[in-house]
């Protein structure tokens, strides 16, 4: 049985990579599940609940549909929020809407820009224009909005800021790895692959690396940020951060993996045919620690997007307007909005821990799958 079919037959690793790719393709297709512009504001439309849906007409027939709802007079004895529903306008539900316009697939990078004599400033630099369009996946087709999860106190849709905000969450972890991951590689396939005293000074600096707690250094260097950042420049600097005390853990291990290699048939077939030793490495030592690295890039990923989010939520990360999960989920310290308004809390908690979830899913499926004595059988 090969490592796919025993992957396949793994129903947990199946349900964690169809959240993942769930998740995903939400984020980059964003403008178009998003039924509204995640920075627009509704007219009088601040904390609303979950938008209620009406399913039958007057009638009795089948025919999803909504009523505009705004902000009405609060209640000072009780605090209560009274809404205004105006009922004479229902606005039906559909699906493939036209709406706000938009620019689907586009990308664009903050890149450092200098200036002969000026502070240096960062472009958001178009690598993709993208696809116009005006097609949203769900929406109204009369003058009521429809807010799935509600607005927050700028009277912003939140599924719209939620589905958004994923971007920066799920994007910053494959970004993370991409730059640990090979640094964690190199290093560990050098001081494994040549000993001596650069096995030695490498290793005492992943041990200082290791000794340092992640979370203190991550909001200590992230608090001394100078201010006025953008979310690009954050996004950057909190991925540069996390990248730099995440791979000595993965140089420590691939570094004992590439001891028991470098003394295999075909490193030293590659020694005595004359090949260098850094070619020795990268072309056979460290493709034989795959296996390794799948696992434990899929492993990893959670730690840089809880990362992400302990640092929003702490106000030391991404900042609004931007959204992200974990700024979203800085609500949560003001005690009245978690009693009062829980919409605006559980959504992003709730896809946290489940993009954690099914990343940990993932990973424990490919361990098994992709363990050699299982693979022997």
């Amino acid at each position: 049985m090969n490592w796919w079919q025993k992957l396949k037959k793994n129903t947990l690793a199946r349900l964690g990579a169809l959240l993942l790719l769930v998740f995903y393709l939400s984020v980059i297709a964003a403008d178009f599940v998003a039924p509204y512009d995640p920075y627009a504001s509704q007219p009088d439309g601040s904390l609303l609940p979950p938008t209620q849906i009406y399913w039958r007409n007057p009638a009795g027939q089948f025919d999803p549909h909504i009523y505009p709802t705004t902000q009405g007079p609060t209640d000072l004895q009780t605090g209560d929020r009274k809404l205004n529903v105006d009922r004479q306008k229902p606005s039906p539900l559909r699906l493939f809407v036209q709406g706000s316009a938009y620019k689907l697939f586009q990308i664009k990078l903050p890149l450092p820009k200098w200036e002969k004599g000026k502070q240096q400033k960062w472009d958001q630099v178009e690598l993709f224009g993208g696809i116009p369009s005006n097609w949203h996946l769900f929406g109204t087709t009369g003058e009521g909005k429809f807010n799935l999860l509600g607005t927050d106190e700028q009277a912003r849709d939140q599924f719209s800021r939620l589905v958004h905000g994923g971007r920066i969450s799920l994007s910053i972890g494959l970004v993370g790895i991409a730059i640990s991951f090979p640094l964690g590689m190199l290093v560990g396939g050098i001081s494994g692959y040549f000993g001596g005293w650069i096995d030695a000074a490498l290793m005492r600096l992943v041990e200082v690396l290791m000794t340092i707690p992640s979370i203190y250094l991550l909001v200590a260097l992230a608090a001394v940020l100078p201010p006025g950042l953008s979310t690009g420049e954050r996004f950057l600097l909190i991925v540069l951060i996390t990248s730099f005390i995440g791979w000595a853990g993965l140089a420590r291990v691939i570094r004992g993996q590439v001891l028991s290699i470098k003394e295999r048939e075909f490193v030293q077939a590659a020694r005595a045919m004359g090949a260098k030793p850094l070619y020795i490495i990268i072309r056979h030592v460290l493709p034989q620690t795959a296996t390794y690295m799948i696992i434990s890039a899929t492993l990893a990923v959670p730690g840089f997007i809880v990362a992400e989010s302990v640092l929003s939520l702490i106000g030391l990360g991404i900042q609004q307007p931007d959204p992200s999960w974990g700024n979203m989920l800085s609500l949560a310290t003001n005690a009245s909005i978690l009693v009062l308004q829980p919409w605006l809390i559980w959504p992003p908690a709730l896809l946290i821990i489940l993009t954690v979830l099914a990343f940990n899913l993932l990973g424990d499926g490919l361990r098994d799958a992709l363990d050699p004595r299982s693979l022997q059988r």
